[in-house]
């Protein structure tokens, strides 16, 4: 979760850092900021795959433990899946976040240049 949780802080950085910088040039190109604060989806996107993967690790590591254990109830097998889904909702909501980010910032720049242009 901590890697995790470092991404959401790059992400969050990544496009609050561009926008200002999109927001507050004098000569600003829509294009090339929408670009470089897509890196940051891309940042959630790599964070959502992520958790993916730290839910991945986590049902083979339960898998191993209930093979190697044998017989156990059906109530500590789904407890374990629950807690294994963790990392994914994690991960799903820093995308989430870089998408709306990414959204909000983009209509704020499209509108500046917009009244720059008239």
């Amino acid at each position: 979760m901590s890697i995790l949780t470092i991404l959401l802080v790059i992400m969050i950085t990544w496009i609050l850092y561009h926008f200002i910088a999109g927001y507050n040039s004098k000569e600003s190109n829509l294009e090339i900021v929408r670009r470089r604060m897509g890196y940051g989806k891309s940042i959630g996107l790599f964070a959502m795959i992520t958790g993916i993967f730290g839910q991945l690790i986590g049902f083979y590591e339960a898998f191993s433990a209930i093979e190697n254990a044998g017989d156990i109830s059906p109530g500590l097998v789904y407890g374990g899946i629950k807690v294994s889904m963790i990392t994914t909702l994690y991960g799903i909501s820093i995308y989430l976040i870089s998408l709306m980010l990414w959204f909000a910032a983009s209509i704020f720049i499209e509108r500046k240049l917009e009244k720059k242009e008239k």
